[in-house]
């Protein structure tokens, strides 16, 4: 019953989001399609299942994903939304680092199988290291939080985590990055020293803000 609510719950959200990106694209002249695409664009009403709901809802993209009912957001996603959240504020590169932390827990990197160990793993990711002292404010984030954007990082972590492999940016052995911008004492971390930067698939990102790096031990 707790599954099915949720699903209807998502499934009006993904409704309501994508009759407003249509209504928006025909106001700035984007868009030529007839106005009878609203009502085919209405999920069937047979999606009743959270599986169905979430294949919508990654459809969307990332720049249109709807905030998530808290009920809908498991442990594993709120510390993949805290890790991604730390690290930037921008929709795009909160999904690629996403992606990165991905590959991590589907690869057992450093012998690391979920996404808390996977962010929790000592001097990995600098906003959890314990003398950190942001590590308290960004581990106290919960699927209520307020804070500015957070609703929209819990919607990305939960599209990334149960995103189709195909949906990948770059490959799975991706699982370094690292922003020039917050190096204080040196220019790039020793592990990158000689390694070109894969470049993902989409988006481009100022690779003084991130790099990504596949093949890193």
């Amino acid at each position: 019953m707790q599954r099915r609510r949720t699903a209807v719950l998502l499934l009006t959200l993904l409704m309501f989001t994508g009759i407003l990106a249509f209504k928006a694209d025909r106001w700035l002249g984007v868009s030529d399609e007839p106005i009878a695409f609203e009502a085919s664009f209405a999920p069937s009403p047979t999606l009743d299942s959270l599986d169905q709901v979430r294949a919508h809802l990654i459809r969307l993209g990332v720049h249109r994903l709807p905030p998530l009912p808290p009920e809908a957001i498991d442990t594993e996603t709120l510390w993949l939304a805290r890790a991604i959240y730390s690290e930037t504020k921008r929709p795009e590169e909160m999904e690629l680092i996403a992606w990165v932390v991905r590959n991590r827990v589907e690869t057992r990197y450093r012998g690391k199988a979920t996404y808390r160990e996977v962010i929790l793993d000592p001097y990995q990711f600098s906003a959890f290291l314990p003398y950190n002292p942001r590590r308290f404010y960004y581990m106290r984030l919960t699927p209520h939080s307020k804070a500015p954007g957070w609703q929209q990082a819990l919607s990305i972590a939960y599209y990334v985590r149960f995103a189709d492999p195909q949906y990948r940016p770059f490959s799975i052995r991706t699982r370094h990055f690292y922003s020039e911008q917050s190096m204080t004492d040196q220019l790039f971390p020793i592990w990158a020293e000689g390694v070109h930067p894969v470049r993902p698939a989409r988006y481009r990102i100022d690779e003084r803000r991130f790099r990504f790096y596949e093949d890193i031990s």
